[in-house]
């Protein structure tokens, strides 16, 4: 310290009064931040990527997939172990509906239609509405529709049965399938008569619209439709229950 200069009193103290302070707030805010994650991850970068959360989301969904096919094992052989001729009626009026429900694969002849977006380039070159060059729930319902119209026995997308409850659905850039996220491209296949199926098709005024896009010359969405000599719809092993609002009592 130079002759002559004075340091202000208690300045050291001041010092370590700040110094307290601050270890108590960042202790204060550790604690706050293990309560709020509760054993998960609060960084906004533990994804690096969207096609890591789809398959993050997706693996978690076929971990419950697997537990309910377990349970519903488990219930069939309790049930067949009663031998209660009630029980055994219900269970033969069961195998009946099995096949029209979706809950029994079905092979034969396909034909595979395949949806993607636009290349990334064409994406962030192209100056429309940016909704032109990638794929949406219409167009995957519109295709999945003409297929059924066209006689289709089973129809896939992702290799996921479709069945009457089930529902298509976007969520930001992906598309949700019985609770599971999908990223393009997105794959149909009917089994059935293709011919039939292909007529159908190509008569759908909404996909005739998407193949137009498809076709620009500027680049657009995808399109390619093959046939296939055997395909394989397997059987639909979700949920089956089916639920309703009920209005409230007066």
């Amino acid at each position: 310290m130079p002759p002559g200069s004075h340091e202000r009193p208690g300045r050291e103290a001041s010092w370590r009064g700040v110094t307290l302070v601050v270890v108590l707030l960042t202790g204060f805010l550790f604690a706050v931040s293990a309560e709020e994650s509760d054993g998960t991850d609060l960084r906004a970068g533990r994804f690096t990527d969207f096609r890591s959360v789809v398959r993050a989301e997706r693996q978690s969904a076929q971990r419950l997939t697997e537990q309910v096919e377990s349970l519903n094992a488990e219930i069939e052989q309790l049930s067949a172990g009663l031998g209660d001729r009630s029980v055994g009626r219900v269970q033969r009026q069961v195998e009946t509906l099995a096949d029209p429900a979706g809950l029994t694969p079905v092979s034969g002849p396909g034909l595979r239609i395949t949806l993607t977006d636009a290349p990334e380039d064409v994406r962030a070159a192209y100056t429309g509405d940016p909704n032109d060059v990638v794929v949406h729930q219409q167009d995957i319902q519109a295709v999945a529709n003409a297929l059924w119209r066209g006689g289709a026995e089973a129809v896939t997308i992702q290799g996921q049965r479709l069945v009457t409850t089930t529902g298509i659905k976007c969520e930001g850039n992906s598309v949700t399938l019985h609770g599971v996220p999908y990223s393009p491209p997105y794959v149909l296949v009917g089994v059935g008569d293709v011919a039939s199926m292909a007529a159908s098709v190509a008569a759908d005024p909404y996909v005739a619209a998407y193949q137009e896009d498809a076709a620009a010359p500027v680049g657009g969405v995808g399109w390619s439709a093959e046939e296939l000599a055997t395909a394989t719809a397997p059987a639909y092993d979700g949920l089956v229950d089916v639920t309703w609002a009920r209005p409230l009592e007066g």
